[in-house]
């Protein structure tokens, strides 16, 4: 038998509420559970507003387009996460500056937000990476000296804590990405979140092609068709319902492959608590370190054996689009580039079982070792 990598669990109660979408006739973005699902992710997460939107990628380009930045501002990144992160920062002529992330959290940290800050920069983003939460205090005290607003990527740590605050409430806006991998699912789908009045009733505007209250078909700014529909909407309420439940399940994961795997010295694990968070393990990666092979090599070793895996993030400084557009790349990032060319992650979805996880666990323990 496969043991897939990610797998998504939708159960009854979606059933239920896709029944109602359909008996109603409420499938479009019209439809009631759209608001509904708003509400009730902004009172989860302690926001004033929610916003949903077609996917992740849309939401970060939603949360970029709210801050007005003129062409030639700067945009601190860390290299070590998607290419979403930067698609609506290039296009709109903005420059990423890409910082390494830290070789023990795999995130961006406050020291190396410092050293890429000038006189153009305009905003920082930050991103949750597999898990674990930035520590966003140590970034919020940087750009608060330099008053320069901060963007959270919470899409790989829905329901996550940092300190008392869940994620998702960090930063001016953040975003949210339901992609079926994700603690919740809707198929596709995103959300923006913020507490400034204005920036959601432009983040509303900008998702759904910038209409006029008083003249629908005229358009004083252009926006995207980025709407979500009820049928969405409706999967991700069953899943909200239970996300603690969920994210308890992750944590489980995370912890029996910690204790099974926590002993090689051939892998490198991701934490599984900081000062300031617990890691809710969107997804278990690993490090190879003193091995005969790469990460593409261990996940082909793995297909072999009927194990997924998936390889850790391209660094984007090192993306090949990039090089062709002559966009500023920086200099070595050297954690980024060896998690890239060494990292990969284990099967972790929400459906995979305590022994599937101890074979995954044989099978990784038997082909590291010498």
């Amino acid at each position: 038998m496969f043991i897939p990598v990610n797998e998504p669990y939708v159960g009854e109660r979606e059933k239920e509420l896709l029944t109602e979408c359909i008996d109603t006739g409420w499938i479009s973005s019209e439809g009631p559970f759209v608001s509904k699902f708003e509400t009730m992710m902004a009172e989860y997460v302690g926001r004033r507003h929610a916003i949903t939107c077609a996917n992740g990628t849309a939401a970060l380009d939603l949360a970029i387009e709210s801050l007005e930045l003129t062409p030639g501002s700067e945009v601190i990144v860390p290299t070590f996460t998607i290419i979403s992160c930067i698609n609506h920062i290039i296009r709109k002529g903005l420059i990423p500056v890409f910082v390494d992330c830290n070789p023990f959290t795999w995130n961006t940290d406050a020291v190396e937000v410092i050293s890429c800050i000038t006189e153009r920069t305009r905003a920082i983003l930050i991103v949750h990476i597999y898990g674990l939460v930035v520590d966003y205090d140590a970034i919020r005290r940087v750009a608060d000296e330099y008053n320069i607003p901060v963007i959270e990527d919470a899409a790989e740590a829905i329901g996550a804590r940092y300190r008392d605050r869940v994620c998702g409430s960090l930063g001016i806006v953040s975003t949210m990405s339901f992609y079926p991998n994700k603690h919740i699912t809707t198929g596709e789908g995103g959300m923006v979140l913020t507490d400034d009045d204005e920036k959601a009733e432009l983040l509303r505007s900008l998702r759904n092609l910038c209409f006029e209250n008083s003249q629908r078909f005229k358009h004083k700014r252009i926006g995207w068709n980025y709407r979500m529909t009820n049928l969405q909407a409706a999967i991700g309420i069953a899943q909200l319902e239970r996300l603690d439940e969920t994210l308890k399940r992750k944590r489980e994961i995370g912890l029996r492959y910690r204790q099974n795997l926590g002993g090689l010295k051939q892998l490198r694990l991701a934490p599984s608590e900081t000062d300031f968070c617990e890691n809710c393990y969107w997804v278990f990666g690993i490090v190879l370190e003193k091995t005969d092979f790469n990460a593409r090599e261990f996940i082909r070793m793995l297909s072999e054996k009927r194990i997924g895996s998936r390889p850790f993030f391209y660094p984007l400084h090192q993306q090949p689009v990039l090089q062709r557009e002559s966009i500023r790349l920086g200099g070595p990032m050297k954690v980024s580039e060896y998690i890239g060319e060494y990292g990969l992650y284990l099967p972790s979805g929400i459906t995979i079982t305590d022994n599937e996880i101890d074979q995954v666990c044989e099978v990784v323990t038997n082909l590291v070792k010498p």
